[in-house]
């Protein structure tokens, strides 16, 4: 059976598996967000998030914005090659409804398979 979880090994968590991903990566943007990644030797893919405080001032703003992309990963990481993601965001995702933020993450996985897979 297909496991839906968000474990520890789907995450990337310290400064050096953050920093590899910025150095040539894959990319797919949208006005709002953009998705870094490189392929990893894992078998699965792995999630970052980096959201500043800078364009989203309140945490539970920031909290929102991660729980509905974290969500999104894990419901997909079936879908996505085994990379290491990085998840960029930028000014305009607070102005963004969670089912609006749902489907451009959605597009932007889709976008990111395609230009790995080539």
């Amino acid at each position: 059976m297909t496991s839906y979880t968000f474990t520890r090994e789907l995450r990337l968590l310290t400064p050096a598996q953050f920093k590899s991903v910025f150095t040539k990566p894959i990319k797919a943007s949208s006005a709002e967000i953009t998705l870094l990644a490189i392929p990893n030797s894992e078998q699965h893919p792995r999630l970052g998030l980096t959201i500043a405080k800078r364009y989203v001032k309140k945490a539970h703003q920031r909290n929102r914005i991660k729980r509905v992309i974290r969500d999104n990963f894990r419901l997909h990481q079936h879908d996505l090659p085994a990379v290491d993601i990085v998840v960029l965001v930028r000014n305009g995702v607070l102005d963004m409804e969670s089912a609006e933020l749902k489907k451009l993450v959605e597009k932007l996985w889709r976008k990111l398979s395609r230009r790995y897979n080539g």
